[in-house]
């Protein structure tokens, strides 16, 4: 492992050296992936009109990116399971650094900055306990790996930086394998929580649902303008049944968990795929492209509307509402339940839109 002076000394350096900003990317304000029409993948940077600012050539289909906080750099992550990450230079188009996942562990899609971006946590399996880790890699050391920490349950998908120093992280409860694609091996026994962890002190809350809904994977996050965790659930157990795709929380109180009325909650498939609160922090809204529909809740749980979309999944936040994207290529906005078309590309979107700032 680095040592604490070694570390501090690549501090130094790297303060020294002249430093980019997004600006010098173009000031995108999104990051997505997508798959194009020749079969390949590639990233890209869309201004806050979901036009084109830079795109950059993936070797794999990607599933989400950590932008890094201040310079113009993402991490892409390989869908799960997947073995490696890309470190990529916005600014110049190119690759600075590969992290594979060390023997005996892979990535679950997702990662987040901390210590003003010198710290990147991923999300990881190891394969032979099941047990979920959180990566640690510094970044003033060319993202060399520097130690793990337990996640504090199974399945770590999502992880969100939150503003005191500490990880959101939503364990899903499902244990895979890559020697098994993407099987869920323990459907029967899956257990998930939501848990708040500091990489150097330890976990400092867990929150978990109700035992008839232990099927109820926590996949994705999305964080509130006053701390408020929003998480979006994917249902692993009998499609005829009807349960909560969305959940909120704050730190020391149990959680809320939202659902529109019954037929429109019915519509969703038991799948939510991204979610993102609004530009003004007073709504959340969870997409569900096997649905086609994004749904709004107040940020108290209270069902505000539903948006109809088909193939709708990457969401984030707009200062009047919501920016979308689908799996035909468009860009939209949604305001004041109202769908906005932006864009249409010959891509088709891959699952998450990443909210630069």
């Amino acid at each position: 492992m680095t040592t604490r002076r070694g570390f501090m000394a690549s501090i130094l350096a790297a303060s020294l050296t002249p430093r980019l900003s997004w600006a010098e990317a173009g000031g995108p304000a999104y990051l997505a992936a997508a798959r194009e029409p020749d079969g390949g993948f590639a990233l890209f940077g869309l201004n806050g009109l979901g036009a084109d600012l830079f795109r950059i050539p993936l070797p794999d289909r990607g599933h989400a990116a950590a932008a890094h906080p201040t310079a113009p750099e993402a991490v892409a992550f390989a869908r799960r399971p997947g073995s490696f990450a890309l470190v990529i230079d916005c600014a110049r188009g190119r690759l600075s650094h590969r992290l594979d996942a060390p023997k005996g562990r892979h990535f679950y899609g997702h990662g987040a900055f901390l210590q003003d971006g010198d710290l990147l946590c991923t999300t990881e399996n190891d394969i032979e306990t099941g047990a979920g880790v959180i990566g640690l890699w510094s970044r003033p050391d060319g993202y060399a790996r520097i130690g793990e920490v337990p996640s504090g349950g199974i399945g770590p998908h999502e992880l969100r930086a939150l503003p005191e120093g500490e990880l959101a992280i939503a364990n899903g409860g499902i244990r895979t394998r890559p020697s098994r694609g993407r099987d869920k091996l323990n459907l029967e026994t899956m257990r998930l929580n939501l848990t708040y962890l500091d990489p150097e002190r330890g976990i400092s809350e867990q929150v978990e649902l109700e035992p008839d809904l232990y099927r109820n994977s926590i996949r994705h996050l999305a964080l509130g303008p006053t701390g408020q965790v929003a998480f979006a659930m994917q249902w692993q157990g009998n499609p005829r049944e009807v349960v909560p795709l969305l959940g909120l929380h704050r730190r020391g109180e149990p959680p809320i968990l939202t659902e529109a009325p019954f037929a429109e909650q019915m519509l969703m498939e038991g799948y939510a795929g991204s979610v993102a609160f609004d530009g003004s922090g007073n709504r959340v809204g969870i997409t569900s492209p096997r649905g086609g529909r994004l749904h709004v809740f107040t940020s108290d749980g209270a069902y505000d509307t539903t948006v109809q979309r088909t193939d709708i999944c990457g969401l984030g936040p707009k200062a009047n509402g919501f920016m979308a994207t689908d799996g035909f290529g468009n860009t939209c906005t949604i305001e004041a339940g109202t769908l906005y078309p932006l864009t249409r590309a010959d891509r088709a979107w891959d699952n998450h839109l990443v909210h630069i700032g």
